[in-house]
C-alpha cells in the first residue's frame, strides 16, 4: 500500500478544531459549492492582488490543496462558522517544513459578510495554537502581496512582526505584474501575547 507523505508528517494532519463559534476541519469537495458562494458572492476572485479560485474553479482548487497535503507541504481547512455549519472560508498551513518546525499560514479567503464578525481572529486563534502548543513550532509566518495593504494591516494586528520584504518574488502571468511579497512572523516567546490579544478581541465579538 503507498503512503502518502501527509501520514508520515504531523504538521500536514487537519484534525478538526473549534473555538469561539468558529469549526477548522479537513477541507473536502463537499466544501465546494459553500466555497463557491463565497468568492461568487463577493466577487472574491477579483481582487488582482491575490489568487483566489473562481466558482469554476473551486473543484480543482481543493483537488491541488489536497494533492499539496498528500505531498506533505500544505494541511488545509474549511473555515465552517457553527451557527449555520457553512462553509464560509478556507486556510492552509503550507510552505511546510517539518524538520525545521516552520509553517506559514496563508492561502486564506473569507466571505465578505463574515469579514468583521471575529470568525478570522478565532480560525487564526485555533491555527497558531496548534503550530506553537501541538506541533511545537520554532516560527509561524504570513505572507502577503505588497499591494494587499488590508491584508498587512490583519497580520500587523495579529501581533506578528515584519521580516523584510522579497522584492519581484512571483511572477503572475494573468497580470503579467511581478509580485513583492512581504513577509511576517510570530516566535513561541510571542504567543502568549498574541493569544491574549485574540482572546480580547473575540470577547469584543461577543464570541467569548
Amino acid at each position: 500500500m503507498a503512503t502518502f507523505a501527509s501520514e508520515t508528517n504531523t504538521y500536514a494532519q487537519t484534525p478538526t478544531m473549534e473555538y469561539a463559534g468558529v469549526r477548522l476541519e479537513q477541507l473536502s469537495v463537499d466544501h465546494a459549492d459553500d466555497l463557491a458562494e463565497v468568492v461568487t458572492a463577493g466577487a472574491l476572485d477579483k481582487i488582482w492582488y491575490t489568487s483566489i479560485p473562481s466558482a469554476q474553479q473551486m473543484v480543482d482548487d481543493i483537488k491541488n490543496r489536497l494533492a499539496l497535503q498528500d505531498a506533505g507541504v500544505m494541511a488545509p481547512f474549511a473555515i465552517i462558522d457553527v451557527a449555520t455549519g457553512k462553509a464560509v472560508g478556507a486556510t492552509t498551513y503550507l510552505n511546510i517544513d517539518q524538520p525545521n518546525r516552520r509553517v506559514e499560514i496563508g492561502a486564506t479567503y473569507l466571505s465578505v459578510a463574515a469579514q468583521g464578525s471575529g470568525i478570522n481572529p478565532a480560525a487564526k486563534y485555533l491555527l497558531l495554537q496548534r503550530a506553537f502548543e501541538e506541533l511545537d513550532c520554532y516560527s509561524v509566518a504570513f505572507c502577503t502581496h505588497w499591494h494587499n495593504a488590508a491584508s498587512r494591516a490583519a497580520i500587523t494586528r495579529l501581533g506578528a512582526k515584519q521580516d523584510g520584504v522579497l522584492r519581484n518574488h512571483k511572477y503572475d502571468p494573468t497580470t503579467g505584474t511581478l509580485r513583492d511579497t512581504v513577509i511576517f512572523s510570530i516566535l513561541p516567546y510571542e504567543w502568549p501575547a498574541v493569544r491574549t490579544n485574540l482572546q480580547a478581541r473575540l470577547e469584543r465579538h461577543g464570541r467569548l
